[in-house]
Parts: structure tokens; C-alpha cells; sequence
């Protein structure tokens, strides 16, 4: 009887330290690397942290603003254009912040079809924003009401819709890993990258010619508008040539390539705002400052001072 005791003692020993040893190795997964693994899993730690911090920063801001701004666009003086971006960047904003704090996902291969959604959503938002101004600016001082709105929608909207329809192709059809930042890929994934800054720093660099042409005066006056596409031909421009290098099959095109991703979902929607609507609601509050104090004069609030 105890040999058979023993023996059997031996047996689940040999069975349970298999099942140890799987446990151990199973601690090594990025659940129970600790609670930031999804901060340094992928990119690294200051890469995650580059486009977490500023994005989470900038959802705060018009978190803080909101109802100072609902309130000025509710004032009625409102231009339906600026609503209607204001409301694009909420979604995209909350989009962005989403795709800069789920970075991990990029290096999770059960993942992979969610964050090839999340990444197809937020850039095809991103550039719905970005063609939308394009757009706005070319139409320079006709930019204006319903009729400027609904044309520059179905522009955006059409390049946008052709712009995913390609992308949706690659990513799920042909199973190209265009949202992978840190693989190199085939040539197919960078040449379809090259056409898309082609396009855009193309698009950009038309605007600033057109600014030192004699049609300048089409392109609005506001020097704003200008900076903002000086910085976003920069930007491009720069993402366009790490592109051409990582075809090429140079490694440092890689790390300029990120680098010019961190600065756009980090910094794009902060100089959006800055750029095309701070200007605005600063001027709705000195309009509604005017109209409180219209309404309290008529109400006789100040008749003491006179008196």
C-alpha cells in the first residue's frame, strides 16, 4: 500500500510541474508584465507617453470648455460651418485619444482586427478634418453659409470615402499590415503611403504657392490660415520623404515616419482649434459680454451711475 501511495505522490508531482512551469511562463504575458505593460509594450515608454500625454491633455481642455462653448454656439450668431467642426473634433478628439492609449494593441495579434478599426476610424476622421479645411480654404471669402457647408462635405466626404474604400481593401482584403507602425512591410503598404502624402503635400504646397501668386487674394487673408499650411506641408513633407526611405529599405525612414505619427494625432487637433476656432469663440464672448450688457442697461441696472 505505501508503494502505491508513493508512487502515486510521484505521478501528480510530475503532472503539476508541467502545469507550474505553463503558469510561470504564462506570468510573462502582457496582463501580468505589471499595470503600465500597455504603455510600454509596443513603442516604448516615451513613444506611448508622447501621444498619450497631449491627447489626453487636449480632450481635458475642451472638456473644460464645453459649456462656455455650447453656450456661445447656442447664441445664435453661430456660423453653422464652425458648429459643425466643432462636433467633428469632439468625435475625432475622443477617437485619437482612444488610438494613442490603446497602442499596445498594434503588438496583440488576437487584437489585430480591432485595431485596424480603431486606426481606420480615427485617420479616416482625422483626414475628414483635414480635407474638410482644405476645402474650406481653397473656397477663400466664398467660403459662406448652407450652400459652402453642404459643398464642402461632399468633397470631403468623397475623398474620404474613396480614401477608406482603398485602405479597407489593403488592410482586409489583401491582409497588408498598414497600421503597424513598427513593421516594414512590402512594397504595396509604403507605396500606398507615398500616393497619400503625395497627394496631401502636393495639395499644401499648391496653397502656398497660390499665397505668392497673384491669386492671392482668392485664399483667405488671415495669416493663421497660412502658418497652419506651412506647418502641415512641413509635416507632410517630412513623412513623405521617411516614406520614400523605408521603401528604399532604409531603417532610419522608419523613425522619421513615426516620429512625423506622433506629432500628428498628438499636436494636429491642438492646432486645428487654435487655428480656426479659438479666434471664434473669443469673439462670441465679447459679442455676448456686449448683449449682457444691452439687456442690463435696458433693465435699468445702471441708472445709479448716472444719477
Amino acid at each position: 500500500m505505501r508503494g502505491l501511495l508513493a508512487e502515486g505522490a510521484t505521478a501528480v508531482a510530475v503532472v503539476v510541474a508541467p502545469e507550474a512551469n505553463s503558469s510561470s511562463d504564462g506570468a510573462a504575458s502582457p496582463a501580468a508584465a505589471g499595470p503600465m505593460w500597455w504603455v510600454s509594450e509596443c513603442h516604448g515608454v516615451w513613444y506611448s507617453l508622447a501621444v498619450m500625454l497631449p491627447s489626453l491633455a487636449f480632450v481635458g481642455f475642451l472638456a473644460w470648455q464645453a459649456r462656455r462653448s455650447f453656450r456661445r454656439l447656442n447664441y445664435g450668431r453661430s456660423h453653422v460651418v464652425v458648429v459643425a467642426y466643432y462636433a467633428l473634433l469632439w468625435a475625432v478628439a475622443i477617437l485619437n485619444l482612444l488610438w494613442c492609449f490603446l497602442q499596445a494593441w498594434q503588438c496583440m495579434p488576437d487584437r489585430a482586427f480591432s485595431w485596424n478599426v480603431l486606426s481606420l476610424f480615427t485617420k479616416s476622421g482625422m483626414l475628414f478634418l483635414e480635407v474638410s479645411l482644405i476645402a474650406f480654404l481653397l473656397q477663400g471669402n466664398y467660403a459662406s453659409g448652407f450652400e459652402s457647408l453642404a459643398r464642402t462635405f461632399v468633397i470631403s466626404g468623397a475623398v474620404v470615402a474613396a480614401d477608406v474604400l482603398l485602405k479597407t481593401i489593403y488592410v482586409f482584403g489583401f491582409g497588408v499590415a498598414l497600421f503597424i507602425d513598427d513593421d516594414q512591410g512590402t512594397g504595396g503598404k509604403w507605396g500606398l503611403w507615398i500616393l497619400h502624402k503625395v497627394v496631401l503635400t502636393g495639395v499644401y504646397g499648391l496653397i502656398v504657392f497660390m499665397h505668392h501668386s497673384r491669386w492671392r487674394d482668392r485664399l483667405p487673408a488671415k495669416p493663421a490660415y497660412y502658418n497652419y499650411v506651412c506647418a502641415m506641408l512641413l509635416l507632410n513633407g517630412i513623412s513623405l520623404f521617411g516614406c520614400f526611405l523605408v521603401a528604399s529599405g532604409v531603417g532610419f525612414g522608419l523613425w522619421l515616419y513615426n516620429l512625423t505619427t506622433v506629432c500628428y494625432h498628438s499636436l494636429y487637433l491642438p492646432l486645428l482649434y487654435a487655428t480656426f476656432l479659438a479666434d471664434f469663440f473669443q469673439e462670441e464672448d465679447m459679442l455676448l459680454e456686449n448683449v449682457y450688457y444691452s439687456e442690463m442697461k435696458d433693465a435699468g441696472f445702471f441708472d445709479a451711475d448716472w444719477d
